[in-house]
């Protein structure tokens, strides 16, 4: 029997985004609603993910900076994640975070954006980068429903870890948010058992949910 799958999503994003996916996915599935206080720790966004958890044990899919919050969750609770599949994902090393792990110059630009407009990008960023391969109906409704995500999941660092020992990576190659080169970096950290590459944008639960869903499934399956 497979384990059921906990979705970590990217910053500020919506839960309709993985509805296509979960449509196609053959286990029950449950989408994370990350905290909504402006100053939540990196601790308590992993903490609020474990708690929506749909059993004891499970995988994780986990999107951009989702990976981030996987990190600190196999910290606090190692012993219940089976495992753990990267969709192009932060995977910064312990004693990092999500702005350490940004390529030289990106995070420091990030990081001065953020402590002066704070950490919903404009409507025009989100289109340029988000966006990339996305209908218009979907980039308009992103733009609508963007929601800032507290500084501290960006800059807290990640806890010493014991990652499951199935792990996968999920190399989207058109993405505009992060480039191949950190992608490869983040699974270098990771140390996947599968890597798979395909040609969509940061956001290939929109784009191609179909894709992500096999791909989803077949690294559940050599899971078991």
């Amino acid at each position: 029997m497979t384990d059921p799958v906990l979705l970590l999503g990217g910053a500020g994003l919506p839960g309709w985004i993985w509805d296509g996916v979960r449509a196609e996915l053959p286990v029950e599935s449950v989408v994370v609603r990350y905290p909504t206080a402006a100053g939540a720790s990196l601790r308590e966004y992993a903490e609020a993910a474990l708690a929506q958890a749909p059993a004891r044990h499970f995988a994780v899919v986990a999107h951009s900076i989702g990976g981030v919050v996987a990190s600190e969750m196999a910290a606090i609770a190692p012993d219940r994640l089976t495992a753990l599949l990267a969709v192009s994902a932060s995977i910064p090393a312990p004693g990092s975070s999500f702005l350490r792990a940004l390529p030289f110059p990106q995070r420091y630009l990030a990081d001065l954006i953020m402590r002066v407009a704070g950490t919903r990008p404009p409507a025009n960023a989100i289109r340029s980068g988000l966006g990339t391969g996305l209908s218009e109906a979907d980039i308009t409704r992103l733009i609508d429903e963007f929601a800032p995500e507290s500084q501290r999941l960006y800059r807290d660092r990640v806890s010493e870890r014991v990652l499951p020992a199935a792990r996968g990576y999920l190399t989207t190659l058109n993405d505009r948010e992060f480039s191949v080169a950190a992608q490869r970096r983040y699974r270098a950290v990771l140390d996947p058992g599968l890597h798979r590459e395909i040609p969509t944008g940061h956001l290939p639960m929109l784009q191609d949910p179909v894709l992500l869903a096999r791909t989803i499934e077949e690294f559940l399956t050599m899971c078991r």
